[in-house]
């Protein structure tokens, strides 16, 4: 099943998409690599996912990516006696450690560390930023605040501390359970919530110990000023704007977003742009102009794919939202204004053999009449490095291993295939052009360009480039 464009969609699971057919639609629709969202449903709901995207994967014979999304250190208020209360503009209001039902005056907050993180001016937000206030005294086990902007403050809502870089710990104990868990199920990428710098990935690295490739979202500011260490210690970048658009002013979201992509692609690391993509289809058929301007301007900047959250998992019309993420990508990859973006924005690096020949590769695919540039990886090297340069043709990757072709499904423009292993580089041109026109990817006139290493089953050995016409492989003539 060929997609007939480059950006990928990731779709969450959740009660309005639970069962198996409805999992079937979506990737029918458009669903390149499927979100369990770890805050919600227990392992057994997690399970059961899974194992209906295994299952569908094997019906349609072709590999299908896994994001698994740990919780994080969220932090929330504690309970009201009232159930909630207004908070009013230039009142005084406390948040402590003391464990009671809070009222108009004070509420609970269970995790004490954050209190010695708080300095006089710093700000805190509530409810997704609809309320603020202001630092004015912080102890051990109490902030003292006034009240910038009021609102109605309710049970167990989300705090947001955007001044201060917090004293916690990436993993909480449940996001370890929920850490080993996946794994052991056979997930494809952990993400990992609330970044904050480099640090926090190590843990979750070592725990998942090569089961998982590793996701950093990007959430706070503080990981804005560490970026390239995150970058350079993670596999992947999930710009979630939902509580990065909470903890700094709005308007300063997209250029963020353009410039995390171009880093992201300079490092040949994929990146998902995530959260409020087509928030009114949680309720309505059709998503706003506006809505689908940003789903496009997201194409536009190159990501490797965008994501639905809510819309998917459960909203009303999940098939309608994975469809519309599909057709808005297909419209801007066919006006010829995206292919201009894509050649202006590439780095041209050339550091290693392998960067000068998956650039090779792309620069011959754009001077000569091939249908697809085939690339054989071990470790998915060599697929980043030329998903990286955004070629005008179709990029096949072929590997043995299933869990590496699941992994490089969320690659811009690849198709991923699980090959047989191969000892040869002969044996590797005529599996690249059966698979070639079996994938329809061409004809037999065709011609298709082959990026190998020798010696074969080696990681980062790519050296070779062969343009191969498919007819003449098949026959043995080649």
């Amino acid at each position: 099943m060929k997609r007939e464009r480059s950006t990928k969609v990731v779709a969450t699971l959740g009660p309005a998409s639970d069962t198996e057919n409805k999992i079937r639609e979506l990737f029918e629709a458009g669903a390149d690599i499927f979100r369990l969202n770890l805050s919600h449903g227990d392992h057994e709901a997690v399970r059961q996912r899974h194992q209906k995207i295994r299952r569908i994967e094997e019906e349609v014979g072709r590999p299908i990516g896994i994001l698994a999304d740990l919780q994080g250190p969220k932090i929330r208020c504690g309970t009201f006696a009232r159930g909630s209360e207004m908070l009013v503009r230039g009142q005084e209001f406390r948040f402590d450690s003391e464990d009671i039902p809070g009222d108009k005056s004070r509420v609970h907050v269970p995790v004490e560390a954050v209190f010695s993180a708080m300095t006089p001016g710093a700000s805190i937000l509530v409810n997704d930023g609809q309320i603020r206030l202001e630092v004015n005294e912080a102890g051990q086990d109490f902030a003292r605040c006034r009240v910038i902007e009021g609102g109605r403050i309710s049970d167990r809502k989300g705090i947001n501390l955007p001044d201060v870089v917090l004293p916690l710990a990436a993993l909480s104990d449940k996001d370890r359970d929920d850490l080993e868990f996946v794994c052991e199920l056979g997930i494809d990428w952990l993400a990992l919530s609330f970044v904050q710098r480099a640090g926090d990935i190590e843990e979750a690295r070592q725990l998942a110990n090569g089961r998982a490739a590793i996701m950093a979202k990007i959430e706070k500011p503080a990981a804005l000023e560490c970026f390239d260490s995150i970058l350079d210690a993670s596999d992947g970048i999930m710009v979630a704007r939902g509580d990065l658009g909470v903890e700094m002013s709005v308007h300063e979201v997209p250029p963020v977003q353009k410039r995390l992509i171009r880093r992201c692609r300079a490092a040949a690391k994929p990146v998902i742009v995530a959260t409020q993509m087509l928030e009114s289809m949680i309720t309505s058929p059709v998503p706003t102009r506006a809505e689908v301007s940003d789903v496009a301007q997201a194409v536009y900047e190159g990501a490797d794919a965008i994501m639905l959250s809510a819309e998917s998992a459960a909203g009303k019309h999940p098939t309608a939202s994975v469809h519309m993420m599909h057709n808005v990508a297909l419209s801007v990859e066919r006006d010829p204004t995206f292919r201009q973006i894509m050649e202006a924005s590439r780095t041209g690096i050339r550091e290693t053999v392998t960067d000068a020949m998956t650039v090779a590769a792309r620069e011959i695919a754009e001077t000569t009449e091939v249908k697809a540039i085939c690339c054989f990886t071990h470790s998915g090297t060599t697929g980043r490095l030329i998903s990286r340069e955004r070629p005008k043709r179709p990029l096949l990757i072929l590997t043995p291993f299933p869990e590496i072709a699941r992994r490089l499904c969320l690659l811009w423009g690849s198709h991923c295939v699980v090959t047989k292993p191969i000892d040869s580089f002969g044996e590797a041109v005529l599996d690249a052009a059966t698979i070639a026109r079996r994938e329809e990817f061409g004809e037999k006139d065709d011609r298709v360009i082959i990026l190998a290493g020798v010696p074969f089953n080696v990681p980062g050995s790519t050296n070779i480039i062969r343009i191969a016409e498919l007819q003449s492989c098949e026959d043995g003539t080649a």
